[in-house]
């Protein structure tokens, strides 16, 4: 019980990442707003942590360096640079539809990676969890808009963030965690740059269009507070717990998605939602279980 307020909150607030970058697409180049954010997000959780909170001890040695900037490559450089570029061709539901597949690679790498084999009841919890959401998203397959490069670029993202996940979960971390989050957010924005400086010269064009408006700076309000520091926080403290049992509250991103998209999209919810969330919601509890009962 005590990991279910930090559960459902995370949740909630994950899952507003994909309509929050959907509206700043609309603005700027999906780079652009990734490095922004990035920027912002990074720098300014380091200067709470090493000005404000005056953490000590809390500088990364040589070996820790190597670490944050493999796990900032993964989880933040890959993961959230493709899941920006994703969002410029499929809709924000299949973004949030995503994150449901986590678990199952997390599953998978940490069983090769940590030797950390599922459960029965993880594993049942999984296969419920994809059925339910599977379920749920049905309608939005069949209406919404995308293509197969950006379904490939999303999966590429889904398969990065899960390897970020097991590579986390399978270190002794002795930084805090507001620190990790700050320097492999900042580093991962710094991996990225380049990457953005070959787009901007390759197509021009495509950069010469953005427009920092409201629009813009209010989905880099939110990617950022929320989401980069509020999720993010909170997915560290679930995943120092147990990562299978951590990935599965990623079940319930996309039935969040399903709420905002109708109040923000006008995307209806149907009886295949209502009763997929009753089979991500048994997912959760199943594999939540402790295995001796």
């Amino acid at each position: 019980m005590r990991n279910l307020i930090p559960g459902l909150l995370f949740a909630a607030l994950w899952a507003s990442a994909s309509v929050a970058t959907k509206f700043g697409v609309q603005s700027v180049h999906p780079l652009i707003l990734a490095n922004v954010r990035f920027f912002i997000a990074g720098g300014g959780m380091l200067l709470f942590a090493y000005g404000i909170q005056r953490t000590k001890d809390a500088w990364p040695t040589g070996v820790e360096w190597r670490q944050l900037a493999i796990f900032a490559l993964l989880n933040t450089t890959i993961y959230l640079g493709a899941f920006v570029l994703a969002l410029k061709q499929v809709s924000a539901g299949i973004g949030s539809l995503s994150t449901a597949t986590n678990p199952l690679f997390i599953a998978l790498l940490s069983a090769i990676w940590l030797r950390r084999m599922p459960r029965w009841n993880e594993t049942g919890g999984l296969l419920l969890g994809l059925t339910g959401v599977g379920i749920a998203t049905y309608p939005l397959l069949q209406n919404s808009y995308a293509t197969v490069e950006g379904l490939l670029i999303l999966l590429g993202g889904m398969v990065s963030v899960s390897a970020a996940t097991v590579y986390y979960a399978s270190l002794t971390w002795r930084l805090p965690d507001l620190v990790i989050n700050g320097w492999q957010v900042l580093l991962g924005g710094l991996l990225l740059l380049p990457f953005t400086c070959i787009s901007a010269a390759v197509d021009p064009a495509a950069f010469s269009t953005s427009h920092y408006d409201m629009r813009f700076w209010a989905s880099v309000f939110w990617l950022i507070l929320p989401v980069s520091v509020g999720a993010l926080q909170l997915w560290f403290y679930l995943v120092r717990q147990d990562p299978i049992r951590a990935s599965l509250w990623l079940f319930l991103c996309p039935l969040f998605g399903f709420i905002y998209s109708y109040f923000l999209m006008g995307e209806p919810i149907t009886t295949y939602t209502i009763v997929g969330t009753a089979l991500v919601i048994g997912g959760l509890w199943l594999g939540r279980r402790v295995a001796s009962t």
